[in-house]
């Protein structure tokens, strides 16, 4: 692929009796990619592979061609999003933000100047002095989104962005992507089990089953039938919904 920010070449790791299981995938410079499958099937595992939290694996995984293992991790720069939104609860939303930035030593002038721009984009200068413990469902993951994208990363991961929040916040949020992904011009790369946020996020789909990652589909094909049947299978009755709408 032409400007691939993500390149994972015959890549495998164990965690204990789970393999993610020879892995090949090329992601473009600001695509959104989404990889879709049942709690279990290795989706995590795999955006954890590409920040480049495992040591022990076969293979290779490179940002920009260079392999993620190789780069100090203050250095990869790229953003993750954790399903539980990963805040510090004894922490304000504007430490929670600025924490990265205090890591790096960044003038607190710089540090305020920088949240202004993003609680601005976000729409959070209102909750900057709360704690994470009194923020819905979509303020929480508006910090969390503001504290990955802080210090301008060039890959976004998001592990089940939106699981955790109610339809309209979920209809909110998708809209406030789609916003990020136009300012910041980063490649985005998020998991979800939920066939419609696929479709509706993504401009391609991996489909990943029992650790493998079995296809690759442009959003608008995801249901196309084919001969592998584990595929079949999985997208199951939403091949007869497709058909009908």
């Amino acid at each position: 692929m032409v400007n691939a920010m993500v390149e994972i070449n015959n890549y495998s790791v164990q965690l204990g009796k789970f393999k993610l299981n020879q892995i090949n995938l090329n992601i473009g410079e600001k695509e959104i990619f989404a990889v879709l499958g049942r709690t279990g099937s290795g989706k995590t595992v795999l955006l954890e592979s590409v920040a480049g939290f495992y040591r022990k694996f076969s293979g290779k995984v490179m940002i920009q061609g260079i392999p993620v293992i190789d780069v100090p991790l203050e250095k990869r720069n790229i953003g993750f999003v954790y399903q539980d939104f990963g805040l510090f609860p004894h922490m304000t939303v504007f430490d929670n933000i600025t924490y990265g930035l205090k890591i790096r030593k960044i003038d607190k002038g710089v540090q305020k100047e920088r949240v202004d721009k993003m609680a601005e984009i976000l729409s959070i200068g209102h909750i900057l002095k709360q704690y994470p413990g009194t923020l819905s469902g979509g303020e929480r993951q508006r910090t969390a989104l503001a504290r990955a994208l802080i210090l301008n990363p060039q890959l976004l991961l998001m592990d089940e962005p939106f699981s955790s929040l109610d339809p309209a916040t979920k209809e909110n949020m998708y809209d406030q992507i789609n916003k990020i992904h136009d300012i910041f011009g980063c490649t985005i790369l998020f998991v979800t089990h939920d066939f419609n946020e696929a479709q509706r996020m993504a401009n391609r789909i991996g489909i990943m089953v029992n650790g493998e990652l079995k296809a690759i589909r442009k959003s608008t094909d995801l249901f196309e039938r084919c001969q592998d049947e584990e595929i079949n299978q999985f997208l199951g009755s939403n091949y007869e919904r497709s058909v009908h709408e």
